[in-house]
């Protein structure tokens, strides 16, 4: 779908220069006293500030802050509430009154909720979510849209009536009425096929939701189309960039943005378990990967290719088993912004590999200091 991505992207060119250059030049020729008077320097500031509007930066490719100015990019992990988490990304022993959306609000700027995936998300927990995020006025969430929508669908015909309908919007417009409400992701399995049927179930469902900014992930190869660019585009959705093991005809990576909203998920590389119903494997071992910085390099290139064409971009990271999601999450932070980061005590000791973007020392020197590229458990 790379090919189709470039037909989005920005117009911005030399061609957009030219009237206002031979302006500029014929002025100069037929009013030299004016010119004079006025100072070169001052057209020479016009026409370099001209330039730097307009042509492309020589670091969009290659510098780790080029990042639109006028974009937003938030970076963060899907869900929080994992129990292997602990040790890990949250402290072993957690202080009265911890909450997990409250410590990773430290450090990330987002948070894909996937609990609303399961169950619709309750107003009362909502508001207290809001409450959590308080201390970072830049955070927003993003929220999985109830599964009974994406994934309970017969013939094209959703078993979701009205009332699931209000449950869902109940806890969204909480978040929404709070400014909270980045997103809300409808996530379609591998077996969701682009038929006729498909394309007028989800042609429906962007209409029923309409009102809120809504990001389509799918997963099968029969939907990477310019139909469904397009649908997207005139449906004011966007398209979910997603990372996956390619088995069969899986999505391959792309750079889409069809709506003022960028969105990437990251889901882990983990072949042998990806489709496995092996009732033996854990379910968790689905997610259990961690992207090397080689892996995760193409990614920033699409991620900066996606924010030059959107107004927000969210990048989420699912390869959340032991916290390799918060690892990679802020590795890319580290590299898409080009500095160094905060970083959770108990993840820095279970990743040496973060002391090279950790903005202060640890808490607690190490007893040997590692030599470079060496690993510890």
């Amino acid at each position: 779908m790379h090919h189709i991505g470039e037909k989005h992207s920005s117009l911005k060119g030399r061609g957009q220069r030219r009237p206002e250059f031979l302006t500029l030049r014929a002025l100069t020729l037929l009013l030299p006293s004016l010119y004079s008077a006025v100072g070169a320097n001052r057209v020479r500031h016009f026409m370099a500030r001209r330039k730097s509007q307009t042509a492309p930066r020589s670091d969009e490719t290659n510098s780790s802050a080029s990042t639109a100015p006028s974009s937003i990019l938030r970076v963060g992990p899907a869900g929080w509430s994992y129990p292997d988490w602990a040790g890990y990304v949250y402290p072993a022993r957690r202080a009265k009154g911890f909450h997990e959306a409250t410590y990773l609000a430290e450090f990330f700027d987002t948070i894909e909720i996937n609990t609303s995936f399961y169950q619709p998300l309750s107003p009362d927990h909502a508001a207290q979510w809001i409450d959590r995020v308080a201390a970072n006025p830049r955070f927003v969430f993003t929220a999985k849209l109830w599964q009974r929508f994406t994934h309970e669908i017969s013939s094209a015909t959703s078993r979701a009536g009205a009332a699931d309908e209000r449950a869902v919007r109940a806890g969204f417009d909480v978040l929404r009425a709070a400014k909270r409400l980045g997103a809300v992701l409808l996530q379609f399995p591998f077996s969701f096929h682009r038929t006729a049927e498909t394309i007028a179930y989800l042609s429906a469902l962007l209409k029923r939701f309409a009102d809120y900014p809504l990001v389509v992930e799918v997963r099968h190869a029969s939907w990477d189309s310019r139909e469904t660019l397009d649908l997207l585009h005139a449906s004011g959705a966007a398209f979910c960039n997603i990372d996956q093991p390619i088995i069969g005809r899986s999505l391959a990576p792309s750079a889409q943005a069809t709506s003022p909203v960028g969105y990437v998920r990251l889901h882990g590389r983990r072949y042998d378990t990806w489709f496995s119903d092996d009732a033996a494997v854990p379910a968790h071992e689905r997610y259990n990967y961690l992207y090397s910085a080689e892996e995760l390099a193409p990614w920033v290139t699409r991620v900066r290719k996606v924010t030059e064409r959107a107004r927000e971009t969210f990048v989420v990271t699912n390869n959340h088993f032991q916290g390799k999601s918060v690892v990679n999450a802020l590795q890319l932070i580290s590299i898409l912004k080009g500095s160094k980061v905060k970083v959770p005590e108990p993840l820095r000791r279970q990743y040496p590999e973060l002391e090279a973007i950790a903005d202060t020392p640890a808490a607690q020197p190490m007893l040997f200091p590692m030599g470079k590229g060496s690993r510890t458990q």
